[in-house]
């Protein structure tokens, strides 16, 4: 063993809860633990990278991590109650998101190498399939009381809340089929830990019971706290949805943009959860970010680390250059260098209006591009105002009365820039 798992967790603000006997449990020998994730979408968003994080901590510290897909449950559908629409999948779905997700996961775990503790990607799809109704309740619903399952938090918290609408059979026993995962992990690859977040301490401790009573053996916990923000927002969200970790979904210039814009306080606290960096390292950047919090040392650290290790470093290095494109010095050629999607992400919201290709083949006078063709500015006399105080500029750089407009200005075949002083932005839209 390389570092003391359990030790690595706490100073990084990650132990919400660990069973008694796990940090010496850890510590004999190379041990193998799960984190469940569900499959019902083809990514995974940052909501899981908690897990996902100590599952790569737990591989850095010298033991075996399992990622445990939950295709059982894809299949049954959303038991909460609390969605309009259940999430049932196909099995052709739930193969491709779980190919997904591993792609995504390989970013963080060793899944390839020939290591003793790669890490290993299950499905409990695969042994819940063949299980009858029957041979459940028979071989692992007689094994644990209703009494034990009701003194469950989760379990109390959904009966004695005033909107709740009862609950229903699938989502009480859901904690016996995830604790029955526990049981078979423990059994087919000696898994004795499992983790996840602090709302699922009842689950895993159900199957640290059924490993007791059924599998002879003995189970251990741990959860992390459930991430949070300081101004009381949902962590991992935004006005358009969940940050995702597909590009597809989240682009990359966003998924930075999510982690730069990170309060001081949380930036502390997330660049220990969400970076590899070590204690050293952090103690040193805090440090420097106090002396000069206007310099944001956390935030671009933590964006860079987790953008590096999601996407990639050009990916990071292309962010970094929409995002001066923006709020910094930037030319024309900058400019164009931008894909369309980041394009479009960097200048989300900035008014725009279309104009005719043939007006700009034809060489489009900045008066006219200015006011008449696109509104941008009220008046003719306005904008030649404008272009006598060296106030306008087409993509980036300044222009006089006399420039015209052609296709050499448009960016991904279609854009052009324009700016009256520094904060008034507009886009023409080439069509």
């Amino acid at each position: 063993m390389t570092k003391n798992f359990v030790e690595e967790l706490t100073w990084r603000g990650m132990v919400h809860d660990v069973m008694p006997g796990t940090e010496e449990h850890l510590a004999e020998t190379m041990r193998a633990a799960y984190v469940g994730i569900d499959p019902t979408a083809d990514s995974l968003h940052i909501g899981h990278l908690v897990s996902v994080m100590m599952l790569r901590h737990f591989q850095l510290c010298g033991h075996k991590p399992f990622a445990l897909v939950g295709g059982a449950t894809g299949m049954i559908g959303d038991p909460s109650g609390k969605s309009a629409e259940r999430n049932l999948l196909d099995e052709a779905t739930l193969k491709h998101n779980q190919e997904a997700l591993k792609n995504q996961l390989s970013k963080f775990l060793d899944f390839e190498s020939d290591a003793e503790n790669a890490a290993v990607m299950v499905n409990n799809y695969d042994w819940m399939k063949n299980f009858s109704f029957l041979e459940f309740i028979r071989d692992v619903g007689k094994h644990i009381t209703v009494n034990y399952m009701m003194s469950k938090d989760s379990v109390k918290k959904r009966l004695s809340s005033e909107a709740a609408e009862g609950m229903s059979f699938t989502e009480f026993t859901y904690q016996l089929v995830q604790g029955y995962d526990f049981l078979h992990l423990f059994r087919a690859h000696d898994c004795t830990l499992q983790m996840g977040g602090s709302d699922q301490w009842g689950n895993i401790t159900t199957g640290t019971e059924l490993i007791r009573r059924i599998g002879n053996g003995k189970g251990y916990a741990l959860t992390c706290p459930l991430i949070t923000k300081a101004d009381g927002t949902k962590f991992g969200k935004t006005e358009s949805g969940n940050v995702w970790l597909d590009p597809q979904r989240t682009s990359p210039y966003k998924f930075y943009q999510y982690w730069l814009n990170t309060s001081d306080v949380d930036a502390e606290r997330y660049i220990k959860i969400f970076t590899f960096l070590s204690r050293e390292e952090i103690e040193k950047l805090v440090e420097k970010h106090q002396e000069a919090p206007h310099l944001r040392q956390l935030q671009k650290t933590l964006a860079e680390e987790i953008t590096v290790t999601v996407h990639s470093r050009e990916d990071f290095e292309n962010a970094v250059k929409a995002s001066e494109v923006l709020f910094g010095k930037s030319t024309a050629h900058d400019l164009k260098s931008l894909n369309e999607t980041t394009f479009l992400d960097v200048f989300e919201g900035v008014p725009q209006a279309e104009v005719s290709i043939d007006l700009i083949e034809d060489g489009l006078d900045m008066i006219a591009a200015l006011s008449a063709e696109t509104g941008f500015l009220k008046s003719n006399g306005e904008a030649r105002r404008a272009l006598k105080e060296n106030s306008v500029s087409v993509n980036k750089e300044k222009v006089k009365e006399d420039y015209k407009l052609t296709t050499d200005d448009l960016i991904n075949g279609k854009y052009i820039i324009l700016n009256k002083g520094k904060k008034n932005t507009y886009i023409i839209r080439v069509v």
